[in-house]
């Protein structure tokens, strides 16, 4: 089997699971795991792998999301048992003073937390400090959280140009030089970005106010009432609260984040501690600490399925296998940039920064961040070479306008975090975000043009 063909799979592989999961024809993990299934199997028959190869590649994929699939979990457990014991309560009874009720101030401020989280360059660090803090919030206010998402993708992709974040990382090292050298040349870029990430978040604060969110708005109105809680569900949150251990669960907290920031230990592994410790001190006892975990299950298993079927997805299409020989097998991603490179028309070969940043969002649904810049960016260097264009422009459109598009991609598997905490199907993300962030990307390409830094 060609690797033409195995590409040309590879993209109907992708096509299949965005329309499958945007006609909610099934769950998100069931399409993660059938569809790519049914591409290895074809891929067996036809001699490009082995049955072993299959295997070795689905377990390699569980290496990726596996560490993502704890911290989700715990994180899940985390803020659940803290929502119980109130402390969100009074955290957003302070942010609504601050803000009133102005929900243009409520989008200002998420912008601002994402911005402050994501300085770590962490994807799931970011996302467990932003939605937590900022959803109960938005309901609060009848907003939706899908805009909650939108926002902070956004600042998130502008953050993620720092030269510790993965991509400006990956993209240095292939272009073989320091990480801040890199970093310096996308300064201007990401400074505008942080201001559009901000005018974003005061344009989406008018779109919500429209549609009548608001502590008085059109929709609260029609509920009758800012919070709409029957009588059984009010005596079960007071039952659970804790007011009186509101200073310890704060600094617990806050330790949980210290720790994920500074960075030391795997990124589930303060929210396993912080767990153990939170659910010891706020429900003592067995009986009650097994209700808690019950009662936080449900979500917290539904999208932990999800992440271990895109373990499925990212292993057969982005993990590669060693003969015994020591030969390496192209895997499905490579095939699809190699057909990407020998389909690009001549005659946009000298503008080829221009057409990569232009299609650096669409193509974010289908690779990964290594495969993306381990990959593709080799690839387009190379064919950009033949044209004379210096290689970096060409890493500046790949870094700046796929960074836009990481946190929709189901292949990054924060972005399956994100949406999860949100409790916001991956497809209705995407739907609401991608058309913001593909315009997003372009304004900052068209930036990076009139600044120079890129050719046009």
């Amino acid at each position: 089997m060609s690797s033409t063909i195995v590409g040309l799979l590879g993209f109907l592989t992708i096509i299949c699971i965005v329309v499958v999961l945007f006609q909610s024809k099934t769950l998100p993990s069931i399409a993660f795991i059938a569809v790519p299934m049914v591409l290895g199997i074809i891929l067996v028959i036809g001699g490009y792998y082995t049955l072993d190869d299959l295997a070795a590649l689905i377990k390699a994929g569980f290496g990726s999301t596996g560490p993502t699939a704890a911290l989700f979990v715990f994180s899940v457990l985390y803020f659940g048992i803290m929502t119980d014991a109130g402390m969100f309560d009074v955290i957003i009874d302070k942010l609504m003073g601050l803000v009133g009720d102005s929900v243009i101030g409520v989008t200002v401020m998420t912008a601002v937390i994402a911005l402050i989280g994501h300085l770590d360059g962490g994807g799931a660090s970011t996302f467990c400090i932003v939605v937590p803090s900022m959803l109960p919030v938005y309901k609060k206010m009848h907003m939706r959280p899908t805009t909650l998402l939108r926002i902070a993708v956004l600042a998130m992709g502008v953050l993620n140009l720092m030269p510790w974040a993965g991509p400006t990382m990956r993209a240095a090292s292939v272009l073989g030089m320091e990480a801040s050298k890199l970093w310096g040349t996308l300064l201007p870029i990401q400074i505008f970005g942080i201001i559009l990430a901000l005018a974003h978040a005061v344009l989406a604060g008018f779109q919500e106010q429209a549609r009548g969110a608001g502590l008085h708005g059109k929709l609260a109105e029609e509920e009758g009432a800012v919070d709409v809680e029957d009588a059984a569900a009010a005596a079960q949150k007071n039952e659970l609260a804790r007011p009186k251990l509101f200073i310890f669960n704060i600094i617990l907290t806050l330790a949980v984040i210290a720790a994920l920031i500074w960075d030391v230990f795997p990124s589930y592994v303060p929210f396993m501690v912080g767990v153990a410790v939170a659910i010891l001190v706020n429900y003592p006892g067995q009986a009650m600490q097994k209700k808690i975990i019950n009662s936080h299950a449900g979500p917290a298993l539904m999208m932990c399925s999800t992440l271990m079927g895109a373990a499925v997805l990212m292993g057969i299409l982005v993990k590669t296998v060693t003969t015994g020989d020591g030969a390496e097998i192209p895997s499905v991603v490579s095939c699809m940039s190699g057909i990407i490179a020998s389909i690009l028309p001549a005659a946009l070969g000298a503008h080829l920064p221009l057409v990569i940043g232009i299609l650096s969002v669409p193509l974010a649904l289908a690779f990964d961040t290594d495969s993306y810049f381990y990959g593709m960016l080799p690839v387009m260097i190379g064919i950009g070479a033949e044209f004379g264009i210096d290689p970096l422009p060409i890493a500046v459109a790949m870094v700046v306008c796929r960074n836009c598009a990481t946190f929709i991609s189901p292949m990054v598997p924060a972005t399956l975090l994100g949406t999860g905490l949100a409790d916001v199907d991956i497809k209705d993300h995407i739907k609401a975000s991608f058309l913001y962030v593909w315009g997003f990307s372009i304004i900052c390409m068209i930036f990076a043009i009139i600044l120079g830094i890129m050719p046009f």
